[in-house]
């Protein structure tokens, strides 16, 4: 793991204080005059900036490779859920392998607009059979791209 923090990374603030241990996402990276890196860090629903030095890295933000890797176990999850309508057996593997092609592109709305049409995909899928097991999978590999999605683009 890289202890560089970047925007998207999960830091806790060790830094005494009113934001002690608190954890928040990083939302913006900058330099002052003097060069020490600069962390801007949302707390629930404020932002704050601390120095680098003040933040602990808790997790990194998902790369590139990571998010690929999660699209690919999705797609064998996909075939495990047996109750999808025809349409969606069709239409679900192909969003996912179109938004595997468009991540690496960097093309933000294209990616919003796949990832927005597979999420309603499993949300209608998921009322008929939520109990399943694959579940847990889909929905901690979807948690990841759309956190990549939400700080990369």
């Amino acid at each position: 793991m890289k202890d560089k923090i970047e925007k998207g990374d999960i830091v806790l603030v060790n830094k005494s204080g009113k934001y002690h241990n608190q954890v928040g996402e990083v939302s913006a990276v900058d330099y002052n005059i003097f060069f020490v890196k600069i962390v801007i860090v949302k707390l629930g629903n404020e932002q704050e900036t601390f120095e680098e030095k003040d933040l602990q890295l808790q997790t990194k933000k998902p790369s590139l490779e990571e998010v690929i890797a999660s699209i690919d176990k999705i797609l064998e999850e996909v075939e495990q859920i047996s109750n999808l309508p025809t349409q969606e057996q069709v239409e679900l593997p192909n969003r996912l392998k179109y938004l595997k092609l468009d991540i690496p592109k960097l093309d933000k709305q294209l990616i919003q607009k796949n990832f927005d049409s597979i999420d309603k995909i499993f949300a209608a899928t998921r009322e008929i059979d939520s109990s399943a097991s694959f579940w847990q999978e889909i929905d901690s590999n979807l948690e990841k791209i759309s956190w990549w999605i939400r700080t990369s683009l």
